[in-house]
């Protein structure tokens, strides 16, 4: 049996930036993760920075000269053999997070238990907290799933992948099912609805948000299990106990056979 770690985190793209980092940095180097899928990293300085808190993780994916493309980035303790970045289309009503130019990071990273396609993705937020039919960003979000679920399919069959990420979805959405079914994709943590996204006064009981979804190859079965994790405050560099986000991260164990 051969495993391989995954994190899936969205890092949030405000409030003590850097401090957030520089603690991060040290909390991935000792948590023997072999891979680590990052949202909300939009500016080359934020992963510069973490290139110098990460030294365990020497291989990067990540597009832009100036801004990373979608505010994504994976980090690797292995080869990334190949990437790309593949922006969703771009859909009313206008906000500013059209900005982020959101979409997917597309990669393929050469583990000890052969080539796995890691798929990294931040959808468009429901700013209304509503994910009815009819609510007016519903339309936007159905698009950048169909548009995903193309993309993951677009992978050749004899490559397993693991889709990671800020949905913006709740779990138990109608949305997220279809998405799952149509990309030929098993949602690891089906049933549990347990918040992915830190509860605020404003936001009480906010749903489960970012996911992890597998798709094992016919001669390369295996197992995956998965549970949310940076739940805590640590201690940044002045002293001060900060939350490293307002997300949790999940993190996703993979299992090979042979």
């Amino acid at each position: 049996m051969t495993e391989v770690r995954l994190l899936t985190f969205n890092a949030l793209i405000r409030d003590d930036v850097p401090a957030r980092l520089r603690a991060l940095g040290p909390v991935l180097e000792r948590s023997g993760y072999d891979i680590v899928c990052l949202q909300e990293v939009l500016h080359r300085g934020s992963a510069r920075l973490l290139r110098r808190v990460t030294p365990g993780y020497p291989h990067r994916a990540g597009t832009g000269a100036v801004l990373l493309a979608g505010g994504l980035l994976q980090l690797s303790r292995w080869p990334v053999r190949r990437h790309r970045f593949a922006r969703f289309p771009m859909a009313g009503p206008a906000r500013t997070e059209l900005l982020m130019r959101k979409g997917a990071q597309l990669a393929v990273v050469e583990t000890p238990a052969g080539p796995l396609a890691v798929v990294n993705t931040h959808l468009s937020a429901n700013r209304d907290d509503d994910w009815s039919e009819g609510n007016r960003y519903t339309g936007v979000i159905r698009g950048e799933l169909e548009h995903l679920a193309r993309l993951v399919t677009g992978f050749e069959p004899a490559l397993p992948a693991v889709v990671v990420g800020d949905f913006n979805v709740p779990r138990d959405s109608p949305l997220f099912t279809r998405f799952a079914a149509a990309a030929g994709l098993r949602d690891v943590l089906a049933g549990d609805t347990s918040t992915t996204f830190r509860p605020t006064p404003r936001w009480p009981a906010p749903p489960a948000l970012d996911q992890v979804l597998v798709r094992p190859a016919p001669d390369r079965p295996f197992q995956a299990r998965a549970r949310t994790v940076l739940r805590d405050a640590v201690r940044v560099a002045d002293g001060r106990e900060l939350f490293l986000s307002d997300h949790y991260g999940i993190e996703a164990e993979l299992s090979f056979e042979g």
